[in-house]
């Protein structure tokens, strides 16, 4: 049975609140998951879990992570309960291997909120086995390209690769209170999406350093990374569909990216809880 080339995603995953506050973008992500389907497993890279060097998660049951403080208490009551895989941990870190990155099994890990916040809107029913690779302090934008490309033959297995980030990240302006649609959050996620329909791999390598207003939007990296990662999964595939959730708080972009796959969701914004 000849199995099809899933294509790969970068979501924002915005503040833990997204969780009870879906809106948009949690209605586009709930589209796009009955749009693909149940793969194998997800493969999924956060932000929120930075390691010295690459580690897979190889937990049979991984625990729900409430790693963030000062929300409100119906937060930390929610429990992502998707299963482990722990054998395709291991073909992970196999893969991983073969493209000369070296990989550990971490079977204690659980699944950061980076990783379940997003998909609790993505496959609700957390009945697809989820295995997070972690973000290796001290990447740049080539090297977590190179970790994507690592990870490319995982989509050719049914697995979908999830790089799970921030459009716009500027945690400081977030905690400030903001209501109004920052400009600039606007205008670099159009530069960005601009690169991302045209298949700009080079503008979108040197993002960081050619968008406009890129270090007001990313005062450190670790949150736009995660796009590189699904970018270099994505490998040659073209087209891109673009998921614009809008910015809420008015700072943080909620866009979302599907690599290799056109698509048309028909979507409405949900209530919040």
């Amino acid at each position: 049975m000849t199995m099809t080339t899933l294509p790969t995603l970068f979501v924002s995953h915005g503040a833990p609140t997204f969780a009870l506050e879906p809106g948009l973008a949690g209605a586009q992500l709930g589209a796009l998951g009955q749009a693909l389907g149940k793969p194998r497993a997800i493969v999924l890279v956060s932000p929120h879990w930075m390691t010295r060097g690459v580690e897979v998660g190889a937990a049979a049951r991984p625990e729900t992570i409430h790693d963030f403080g000062g929300f409100p208490r119906a937060l930390y009551q929610l429990a992502y309960p998707a299963p482990g895989a722990p054998d395709t941990a291991r073909r992970i870190a196999e893969v991983l291997g073969a493209s000369g990155i070296a990989a550990s099994l971490n079977e204690r890990q659980g699944l950061d909120h980076g990783a379940w916040v997003p998909l609790l809107h993505l496959y609700p029913a957390a009945d697809v086995p989820v295995v997070q690779v972690s973000l290796p302090a001290g990447l740049d934008s080539r090297t977590a390209y190179e970790l994507g490309v690592a990870l490319k033959p995982l989509s050719a297995e049914g697995m979908l690769v999830i790089g799970s980030g921030s459009l716009t990240h500027n945690l400081y302006e977030f905690r400030a209170g903001t209501t109004d649609e920052a400009a600039y959050a606007r205008e670099f996620s159009l530069w960005v999406r601009q690169r991302v329909l045209a298949g700009d791999r080079d503008g979108l390598l040197n993002a960081l350093a050619r968008a406009p207003h890129a270090q007001r939007a990313h005062p450190t990296t670790e949150h736009f990374l995660p796009l590189l990662v699904a970018l270099g999964a994505a490998g040659d595939s073209l087209p891109a569909t673009v998921l614009d959730g809008g910015i809420r708080h008015g700072v943080l972009a909620m866009e979302s990216y599907v690599f290799g796959r056109a698509l048309t969701l028909e979507t409405k914004e949900k209530e919040f809880a």
